[in-house]
């Protein structure tokens, strides 16, 4: 697929660059990567995230210093309880190390569609802003990473996206 499309966007860069319409046209480039890293709001999102998840991460906490608690008092005191005693008491700490697995297991669930469901609106943010300003500057094309082997600093406009970015521009070209 990749290969495809830089197939193509080869072809089309030297049909472009056989006419006199090459003089004419303007082409950016933007690093997606360092946009979702350094944006304002992806860091508002991690923020969010971690302060929604936080109270989830810290029962787990609790339940896995419960649970060694038990195993410890089971260590310590095995030896003066009764077989039916120490047999439930390990029952008990079995039973709870699966239910902390099973809570692991969901509050991992969880957070990964919480963050898939940021991500994707941050990746709509950045199209939206990274088009608008190639509106606003009449940009012919905007490449970004995974389709240019090189590229000219002079042609990067990914600041210029960071910097509407952070200003909570996106879409005023529309």
């Amino acid at each position: 697929m990749k290969k495809l499309r830089n197939i193509l966007l080869f072809t089309l860069l030297m049909a472009f660059a056989s006419s006199a319409a090459w003089a004419e046209i303007k082409i950016g480039f933007v690093e997606m990567t360092a946009l979702m890293e350094s944006a304002p709001q992806a860091k508002r999102a991690t923020e969010q995230i971690e302060a929604e998840f936080e109270p989830r991460h810290k029962e787990l906490g609790d339940v896995e210093k419960r649970i060694k608690k038990l195993e410890e008092k089971l260590v310590r005191d095995g030896a003066v309880m009764s077989e039916e005693e120490r047999t439930k008491q390990d029952r008990d700490i079995r039973s709870q190390k699966r239910e902390l697995q099973r809570m692991r297991e969901e509050f991992q669930e969880d957070l990964n569609i919480r963050r898939n469901e940021e991500i994707g609106k941050l990746q709509r943010n950045l199209l939206s802003a990274i088009e608008a300003l190639a509106k606003e500057e009449e940009y012919d094309l905007i490449l970004y990473e995974s389709g240019a082997m090189f590229r000219s600093e002079r042609i990067d406009i990914t600041k210029k996206v960071l910097e509407r970015l952070k200003q909570g521009i996106s879409s005023s070209a529309e």
